[in-house]
């Protein structure tokens, strides 16, 4: 979770780190802070709850330790101690200040071992680890870090500054993500790219259990035990633009927007001859020729992604697909061997569940294939393979553009497993392949609905509670739609299977409670309508999303949203799209802050 950006070259920090911070905040944002070393050994740290530009007012006057060209800076997602002013990052003890992205599991340990119980103020993980560096420092920094990183356990990603060390940061870090860049003017490192592409469009991952010696002359990189090492620089192939709102009044409805350029990015590269083809991803035919079943471990949206896969796989190839919730799958003995691809899914390709999860799998011998967004990323590097989704940053904590890439990239893996087995035919290959590049138009078709959805979302805005029903791939989708309408709009909202209704949940549906209903699949229509009419005859208030140009029976729904006709195993693409735009104009209409949803954060990098 967390925010973390540290700056040291040729320009004031101070606007640089806040900056920074405000492209970050979407990482957490319960509280903000920087440090600021200046020449003198002088060590400033501005901190407080709230949101960055708090922190940015909190900061605003003319004050000379503002002029410092050295610092680092934090925004919180609280894990922890509460959200109070002590709380927040960076933290100092002593002469040493940092910040923190992750989790010290042992930090009471520490402090038991080291004797630190008095000098800490703060209910946070994170100033342990400072109370122990500065404990630990004799004069040297790199060595210091060394010892305190053999005694520490968990993830962490950490920027420290030592206060006798003017225009240095030092970073190491273990599972959580860092990136570094340098140019002309000066050192950068981050969390993630969005803080760092104002920058520079270079950049390299941080090496695990690696110490970075920032400075405004350059980044040194050392292992363990001393030896320099030359990162492998990777670029950043999105503008600037695409981190930016460009006219939009949220990022998620920007990202909804560009969900068709995103899929064309995705699906295009990757189509030679009208058939999927994975050369360019390296991944090899072999690992669908040998595979007898695949297992999908992913979390929340991602793991949604992988039941819309499972579904058209087992549907078309009849071929075994299992998901499993990555929290769960790795703490379990999971029933894989090596005729199991494993498919691990995660934008940020740094999902700590899942990139354990990953690890279990090759340790049982499975080969794993990557879906993810970021290039360079933990996951993608410990994956065999990896399937990058070209969907650009995705700002809004609510995901939508990365669960339709994610959706294609398995329907992708599916159309040329068929094909790879012999189960596809080259000529239905190619048709599923244009079929598949047929959704793009029809998404950008289906947008037009959005002063439509508008009037749903003024409905559901006054209800407690919502239920979303659908059968089949329809069902599948319902997850993703009652997932997102709860989280940023905090309805209520559960999603079921429309032929359960009648075992226990057609007991909640009460007068004027809002049901959304998907009937996309031509083969259980019949059956769909029948449950909408039982909800129908006990008040529930019906939105029903079909490809039927018209609706008029009000017997069966109270409003109708239609989505073009096609065929209804890609129907989930463009019925997404309605239930992603009920889901942020019901949180606008409530005046609801719709890309930082309440305990959420973008990237879960802590269990």
């Amino acid at each position: 979770m967390c925010g973390i950006i540290g700056y040291v070259g040729k320009k004031p920090a101070k606007d640089i780190l806040i900056d920074g911070l405000a492209k970050l905040e979407y990482r957490g944002y319960d509280s903000a802070g920087i440090a600021l070393l200046n020449d003198d050994d002088t060590l400033t740290i501005k901190k407080k709850a709230g949101r960055v530009e708090d922190l940015r007012e909190m900061c605003s006057d003319d004050s000379p330790v503002y002029r410092s060209t050295c610092g680092i800076g934090h925004t919180r997602w609280a894990t922890h101690g509460g959200v109070t002013d002590v709380n927040a990052h960076p933290h100092r003890c002593g002469d040493v200040a940092l910040i923190h992205n992750g989790i010290i599991e042992n930090y009471n340990d520490i402090v038991r071992e080291y004797g630190l119980a008095d000098r800490l103020v703060s209910e946070t993980d994170t100033e342990v680890v400072a109370a122990l560096l500065d404990t630990l420092y004799d004069g040297n920094p790199i060595e210091t870090i060394r010892k305190a990183v053999k005694a520490i356990a968990g993830s962490f990603a950490l920027c420290i500054m030592f206060a006798d060390r003017p225009g240095k940061i030092y970073a190491v870090r273990n599972v959580s993500p860092m990136i570094a860049s340098y140019t002309d003017e000066g050192s950068i490192i981050a969390s993630d790219l969005t803080a760092i592409i104002s920058f520079s469009k270079e950049y390299f991952v941080v090496p695990e259990y690696h110490i970075l010696t920032l400075s405004s002359t350059g980044i040194k990189v050392e292992d363990m035990k001393g030896n320099m090492v030359e990162p492998e620089m990777l670029k950043i192939t999105w503008d600037i633009t695409a981190a930016q709102k460009g006219g939009y009044p949220h990022f998620m409805l920007k990202e909804i927007y560009e969900q068709p350029e995103a899929l064309r990015n995705t699906i295009t590269p990757r189509i030679v001859n009208e058939l999927p083809d994975f050369t360019e991803d390296g991944i090899d035919d072999e690992v669908f020729k040998n595979l007898e079943n695949i297992t999908v471990v992913a979390c929340g949206t991602a793991m949604h992604a992988g039941i819309v896969g499972k579904a058209m796989i087992e549907k078309e190839l009849k071929i075994p697909v299992n998901v499993e919730i990555a929290s769960e799958f790795r703490y379990k003995e999971p029933l894989i061997n090596e005729k199991t691809l494993v498919i691990v899914t995660s934008q940020s390709g740094e999902t700590i569940d899942t990139l354990e999860a990953l690890r279990l799998a090759k340790r049982c011998g499975s080969k794993v294939l990557s879906i993810v967004n970021v290039k360079g990323s933990t996951i993608a590097r410990e994956s065999d393979y990896v399937l990058y989704t070209h969907a650009g940053p995705e700002i809004a904590v609510a995901s939508t553009k990365a669960y339709s890439v994610q959706m294609a990239a398995m329907y992708l893996i599916g159309c040329r497993l068929g094909y790879v087995k012999g189960i596809y035919s080259e000529d239905r290959a190619k048709a599923f392949i244009r079929q598949l590049q047929g959704v793009i138009p029809v998404i950008e078709e289906t947008l037009k609905q959005a002063d439509e959805v508008k009037t749903v979302a003024n409905y559901i805005k006054m209800a407690p509670d919502a239920f979303f029903i659908g059968r089949g791939l329809d069902y599948t989708l319902s997850l993703e739609g009652a997932l997102k309408l709860k989280e940023i709009s905090y309805v209520h909202a559960e999603a079921y299977a429309a032929g359960e209704l009648k075992h226990g949940t057609i007991a909640l549906i009460t007068e004027n409670v809002p049901v959304i209903a998907l009937a996309t699949q031509e083969s259980v229509y019949g059956k769909m309508i029948s449950n909408i009419r039982e909800v129908k005859a006990r008040g529930a208030y019906v939105i029903l999303v079909s490809m039927d140009e018209e609706y008029n029976d009000k017997d069966v729904c109270d409003k109708h949203i239609s989505i073009p006709k096609q065929d209804g195993l890609f129907t989930v693409f463009s019925a997404a799209v309605i239930l992603q735009l009920i889901a942020y104009y019901t949180s606008d209409a409530k005046g609801l802050d719709v890309d930082k949803p309440r305990n959420l954060a973008k990237s879960v990098t802590v269990e």
